[in-house]
């Protein structure tokens, strides 16, 4: 909560693209240091975030700091222009990343990358380091997640009941009002019934993710996207941060998260007793706060840019 409304961002001089997509669609980019910095950040947002999420400007700001580069992509419809095609971003969809990091390699080939991805943007980003395997650019020199779910269908259950509820109500609205937007372009692509019917995002997941994305339903959405499925196949070093208070993340998916982490040597899984969801605000000094994830990935990039390059084994 501190982070979300009281939290002083630091402000990153940016410039922003509008980068077409293989489909037709476009992506929102915001640059920061676009000239030759030697090193470059990409960073992923969380469900239904966008540039003023409050950890965007602290990843930034760690980045600018050290003289990297850094370029936070804004899924579908979470920047100023518009989402047009007849499909969403969502948690197993790695296409567009995996777009935006080869048109990026490209423009600036002699590039050290780190790949940063918060909630459901870490969900992304560890789905496709699995998907890639041994075959994952050798520039990418490291990777870290903050607050994964990494059991999609876990976390949305967690987050409909009790308190953590106050979450799912949050992203519903949001959801649904895109939904319905799109329905005015596209009358055909979900059931309006269904989609008014819905009162979590699981309901929501069910009536309009999985059918506009191809799944049987829910389920076998959260099924083939969740992270967890996608971890013994990662090679790049990967440091995933999680807290045992995290409202999306239930105690038994971290047991499951720590099993798989200790059978694989390119993952670094850390947990705290608090921390909640993308919070870990510690105090330093009374009124200076301490935002312990993001000074915890960049010195662990920090670690992993001393380490000499290697192939993905």
């Amino acid at each position: 909560m501190w982070g979300k409304f009281a939290r002083r961002v630091p402000k990153i001089a940016t410039v922003d693209e509008c980068m077409p997509l293989p489909d037709g669609d476009v992506i929102d980019l915001h640059h920061s240091s676009v000239g030759e910095a030697g090193t470059r950040l990409l960073l992923l947002h969380g469900l239904e975030g966008s540039a003023r999420s409050h950890y965007v400007g602290g990843m930034m700001h760690q980045a600018s700091s050290r003289g990297w580069g850094a370029t936070l992509m804004l899924f579908r419809g979470c920047g100023s222009s518009p989402n047009t095609a007849r499909r969403f971003y969502h948690s197993g969809e790695t296409t567009d990343l995996a777009h935006v990091f080869a048109t990026l390699t490209d423009r600036w080939p002699n590039e050290k990358w780190f790949l940063a991805g918060v909630s459901l943007g870490g969900n992304v980003l560890l789905k496709w380091l699995g998907e890639l395997g041994t075959d994952a650019d050798q520039r990418i020199r490291g990777a870290a997640v903050i607050s994964v779910p990494f059991d999609l269908e876990a976390g949305a259950r967690k987050i409909s009941r009790g308190f953590a509820r106050i979450y799912d109500r949050s992203f519903l609205r949001s959801l649904r009002a895109k939904a319905a937007n799109k329905l005015e372009r596209y009358p055909d692509l979900l059931d309006r019934d269904r989609l008014e019917r819905a009162r979590t995002v699981i309901e929501f997941d069910d009536a309009v993710t999985a059918p506009v994305h191809g799944f049987l339903d829910a389920v076998d959405y959260y099924r083939k996207s969740s992270s967890i499925s996608y971890l013994p196949k990662v090679r790049v070093p990967t440091l995933m941060l999680s807290a045992f208070d995290d409202p999306f993340l239930p105690r038994e998916v971290i047991s499951r998260v720590r099993q798989v982490a200790d059978s694989n040597p390119a993952l670094r899984f850390e947990t705290s007793d608090r921390g909640g969801h993308v919070g870990f605000v510690g105090n330093r000094r009374f009124f200076q706060p301490f935002y312990y994830a993001e000074w915890r990935a960049f010195e662990f990039f920090d670690e992993m840019e001393r380490v000499p390059e290697a192939g993905y084994d």
